[in-house]
């Protein structure tokens, strides 16, 4: 990092911005493997947030990496630096108070717990929790099936490790849950916390 820079705070504090957006700004990151529905899951929490009223934006794995992110492999060392950037842009979304919904395998623990000390308290990890073998047998993207011909290398869940969150505050297994369980069952998380005040119902 260069010594000639200076950090500019903002002139306006947190509150305002939330007072103005009537919701507060909080991180909602789902880790998974591929294939587990972390990015179904995020694309319906993200369509009912939005439509009742809730500024909300989603971040997905596959489309950082067209941009932000487009120049990392999936090394060790490249996915933490992956998570490090998504972080940073959503501490941005956070500030902004907007409700960030971040989608990423961010299969080591350390990444996620570092994204997690930024946001002071308003960080939601949210494990999707499915088997390898379940997540092979649905690959949507057909990634597990060149993965263990050896076409992908350091693929999470066949050639490199996941770790699973310790203590999430929402753990969601989608061979249980539907993908509208599965948002009521984050939705009444936050409504909980208060850091959303519209309820909601998806049956």
């Amino acid at each position: 990092m260069s010594s000639n820079i200076t950090w500019h705070a903002s002139s306006l504090k947190r509150e305002e911005r939330e007072t103005l957006l009537s919701s507060k700004g909080v991180v909602i990151w789902l880790t998974g493997l591929s294939g587990s529905g972390k990015s179904t899951i995020a694309r319906a929490l993200e369509l009912c947030l939005v439509r009742h009223g809730i500024f909300a934006y989603g971040l997905d794995g596959d489309n950082i990496r067209f941009g932000l992110c487009s120049d990392l492999g999936f090394s060790a060392e490249d996915r933490a630096e992956n998570i490090r950037r998504i972080g940073s842009v959503a501490q941005l979304f956070c500030d902004a108070g907007t409700v960030c919904i971040c989608s990423f395998v961010s299969p080591y623990q350390k990444d996620r717990d570092a994204v997690r000390n930024r946001m002071n308290g308003r960080f939601v990890e949210v494990h999707v929790d499915c088997s390898v073998e379940t997540c092979a047998e649905r690959d949507p993207k057909g990634l597990y099936r060149r993965a263990m011909a050896g076409e992908i290398p350091n693929f999470t869940g066949v050639s490199a490790p996941y770790e699973a969150p310790r203590q999430p505050e929402i753990h969601i297994d989608t061979t249980r849950v539907s993908i509208d369980d599965a948002v009521q069952k984050i939705w009444d998380y936050l409504f909980t916390k208060e850091l959303i005040a519209v309820p909601f119902s998806a049956r």
